[in-house]
């Protein structure tokens, strides 16, 4: 063996130890030859799941899957050249949505860098600002031996507790061949067990109400309110009227809900908060029923508390726009992050808090009585539109916005739902109803592409913790094929039930002007891209079971056959196509309007 090899080995069983003792428990590794120390020391450690991916690109996008279910960073390994570059669109979706990740990319030693070497390119900075922090410590020497342990802490840290957030964080990592060697002795601990990382969670059994992942209790949030602040946020909205609108990583549901209860204000619940349950003062088909005029007029806020990440409606943030035009709304965003997320600069202040803590502590509050009727009117209105919507979305022939409806009924509450950007994050966002104990959504919202959906379902399904039903359009499905390469057993570890809405194209830009400001022929070739591939037979070919489904009926006997079931299935929703499916949206925008209408007078 070779010294050189020997050092090489050494150095990456080293950071591999460490990342274990932070807690880390996932890897996610592709097949190189560079690569080769670091995915030798990682195969070593038992205390790691190792998931072997050959395509780099749902490789890290299952990493990513495994960061939104546990709140810990999966090291996400690969060789160098295209293989790094591959990674760059989950390092976007992580670096946007505070996802952790910890994303390890091989590469080649300074004398091939510059002379045309095989698969070498200039990886340093390869994802630009998209990194919580990026570190090419060399080809590793015994002289800094001692700095190992505390690269391996610092890289956890950086990618849990920064003060931007969770995040990617990139560690490009030269080797010189040859590539194989024995560790030998590591360098010890620090004394103590001392350390700059946070303490990483474990995933809970669940509470009674879903909520977001949970966040790594590194360097203390900002708190909640003092008491001058609580006192004068009471003073200025006591007896107003307001909302809380609730997105991904708003808090504990109950907690939300509380202090709903004693501002006696609506709370718009995204299907991705956890607190689209059956409440008083949860409002679910905030989309729909804010397109009637009546209900903008007669439901419009003084004040906005807007908890985690908007919804994706822009019926919603034109209602806001609306709002803060004509009365002056203030709308108040709570993030922990100081996240600027205000596309329509419609914000008037931003507080940078835990939301958990700031609503925990506003809702001990000494709030005066609520506005008379204010919650009444959109407690009318959420009726009305339930009501509607149920008239026209009944169990039968299968459909896009019937699926989504249907959804929360059909999958076990234990379960977690892994939804597409595109139609299908809208359409349970605009139709799901409240339930009593809803399943967790979650969804890659922070850059809201479709790639890699598949592939970050099967990340959730592969952290544990409950069966995952992914939902997501033909187009999403096919873009992400790779993800189900089976390497060795299955395509998963965990269950996994990916629910294919084949509609025949990309259906969100029906919806689009483009759809009638485009000729037919130029729309369906550059717009609509109907794929001439079949879906079920693509799953077939993988050796995935794949059940074909046509009704509501169909839909819960194939999601009752298959989820809970260990490793993937596929099933083919086949829906109306793209034009049926807007006239349907059409048709219940419209019931849901005139039944709004009616209840508001």
């Amino acid at each position: 063996m070779s010294v050189e090899a020997d050092l090489q080995a050494a150095f990456c069983a080293t950071l591999v130890d460490e990342w274990v003792r932070a807690g880390l428990t996932d890897a996610v590794v592709c097949p190189g030859s560079r690569s080769t120390p670091l995915a030798l020391a990682l195969a070593a450690r038992p205390e790691l799941r190792l998931h072997v991916r050959l395509d780099e690109r749902s490789a890290g996008f299952f990493a990513v899957g495994l960061g939104l279910a546990t709140g810990r960073p999966a090291v996400l390994l690969t060789t160098s050249g295209t293989a790094a570059a591959e990674l760059h669109p989950s390092v976007a979706e992580a670096h946007h949505a505070r996802v952790p990740l910890l994303a390890c990319t091989a590469d080649r030693p300074p004398e091939l860098q510059d002379v045309g070497a095989p698969q070498t390119i200039d990886q340093v900075h390869l994802f630009g600002p998209a990194v919580r922090w990026f570190c090419a410590p060399g080809v590793p020497v015994a002289a800094t031996s001692g700095t190992w342990r505390s690269l391996a802490d610092r890289a956890v840290a950086e990618a849990t507790a920064g003060p931007a957030g969770p995040g990617p964080v990139h560690l490009n990592l030269a080797f010189r061949e040859p590539l194989v060697g024995e560790p030998g002795a590591l360098p010890p601990a620090r004394p103590g067990g001392r350390s700059t990382r946070p303490s990483l969670p474990s995933r809970p059994s669940g509470p009674s109400l879903p909520s977001a992942p949970p966040r790594p209790s590194g360097p203390a949030l900002p708190p909640g309110p003092a008491g001058a602040e609580v006192d004068g946020r009471v003073a200025r909205w006591s007896g107003r009227r307001g909302l809380v609108v609730a997105g991904a990583r708003s808090g504990p549901p109950a907690a939300v809900l509380h202090l709903a209860e004693r501002l006696g204000w609506p709370v718009l619940a995204d299907p991705r908060s956890g607190c689209r349950v059956s409440h008083p003062q949860v409002v679910a088909a905030a989309d729909g029923l804010l397109r009637s005029a009546a209900a903008r007029r007669a439901l419009r806020p003084e004040v906005v508390v807007r908890l985690g990440d908007p919804w994706a409606s822009k019926v919603l943030s034109g209602f806001l726009s609306e709002a803060a035009a004509e009365v002056g709304t203030e709308i108040v965003a709570v993030d922990p992050w100081w996240r600027r997320v205000d596309p329509d600069r419609l914000v008037t202040e931003s507080v940078l808090a835990d939301p958990a803590a700031w609503v925990a502590t506003l809702a001990g509050g000494d709030w005066g009585p609520p506005r008379p009727g204010w919650l009444a009117r959109w407690q009318a209105a959420e009726e009305a539109a339930q009501a509607a919507t149920d008239r026209l979305l009944l169990p039968g022939p299968l459909t896009e916005p019937g699926l989504a409806r249907h959804l929360f009924g059909l999958v076990p509450a234990e379960a977690r739902v892994v939804v597409s950007s595109s139609m299908p994050v809208r359409d349970l966002e605009w139709y799901a109803p409240p339930v009593a104990r809803p399943p967790e959504v979650l969804a890659n919202r922070g850059v809201n592409g479709i790639d890699g959906v598949t592939s970050t379902a099967l990340g959730v399904a592969a952290a544990g913790g409950g069966p995952v039903v992914a939902v997501l359009g033909d187009l999403a499905f096919l873009h992400d094929v790779s993800a189900l390469v089976q390497l060795g057993r299955s395509a998963v570890d965990g269950s996994c039930t990916v629910v294919v809405v084949d509609n025949g194209g990309g259906g969100i830009f029906s919806f689009l002007p483009q759809a009638t400001t485009v000729d037919a022929d130029r729309f369906e070739q550059l717009f609509g891209t109907p794929a001439a591939t079949d879906v079920g037979a693509v799953a077939r070919g993988f050796g995935i079971p794949t059940v074909e489904v046509a009704t509501t009926q169909h839909l819960a006997d194939a999601l009752a056959a298959t989820v809970g079931n260990a490793g993937l299935a596929v099933v083919r929703a086949q829906v109306p196509g793209r034009a049926d499916n807007v006239a349907l949206h059409d048709r219940v925008h419209e019931a849901v309007c005139s039944a709004v209408d009616a209840a508001l007078g």
